[in-house]
């Protein structure tokens, strides 16, 4: 019984004979237990991370942190409506974890199902929406805020698994310690400015 789709002349799964794009058929794989873990990085100017810190993180539209972790277990969810050759999945876990790293926010976004196919794109997309809706919170801040590399870190259960944790530590600035996030404090409002610096 065949497996895996048909090769073409491009290489690519999601292109057919003809150079046109298809969903690729995974009926007949194996579910497995299917789990992949992708990070985004988003980079605040210095003055931008220490008024964040300073008001915990909350600025005049809300919890920064709190409302991209939503945005990023809502993204993830969406995916195959986002990406238009996904597989519309049920997942089984998302889960958002944000840190502070210097003058960075790490997000990571793991995802786990029991399918057929994996979950890569979709804890690219969860971290991908988590950085940007952390962007879109602080705005008001800075139009200097970066989001940067977005990255699979790991993914497991399919026919290549992949993991670069390992090679993490290469982003790494040696004199810049994780910072664990306290919970949200919305009493403070008044370091952070309520519109764009013009």
């Amino acid at each position: 019984m065949q497996t895996e789709p048909l090769p073409t002349e491009s290489g690519l799964s999601h292109i057919d004979a003809a150079n046109q794009p298809r969903m690729v058929d995974v009926g007949a794989k194996p579910a497995t237990r299917r789990t992949a873990q992708a990070r985004a990085r988003v980079t605040f100017p210095a003055e931008v991370a220490a008024k964040l810190d300073a008001a915990g993180y909350v600025t005049p539209k809300g919890a920064v942190l709190t409302v991209a972790h939503i945005a990023g277990v809502m993204g993830a969810k969406a995916t195959a409506q986002l990406i238009p050759l996904c597989h519309p999945l049920s997942l089984d876990k998302c889960d958002i974890a944000i840190r502070m790293q210097g003058n960075d926010a790490l997000i990571d976004c793991t995802v786990s199902c029991r399918g057929s196919t994996g979950v890569e794109m979709e804890a690219l997309t969860g971290a991908s929406v988590a950085a940007l809706t952390i962007y879109d919170m602080c705005k008001a801040m800075s139009h200097d805020i970066v989001i940067g590399e977005i990255r699979l870190m790991h993914k497991s259960g399919g026919k290549h698994d992949v993991d670069h944790t390992a090679a993490d530590t290469v982003h790494r600035d040696a004199g810049a310690a994780d910072i664990d996030i306290a919970p949200v404090d919305m009493a403070d409002l008044d370091a952070i400015p309520s519109q764009p610096p013009s």
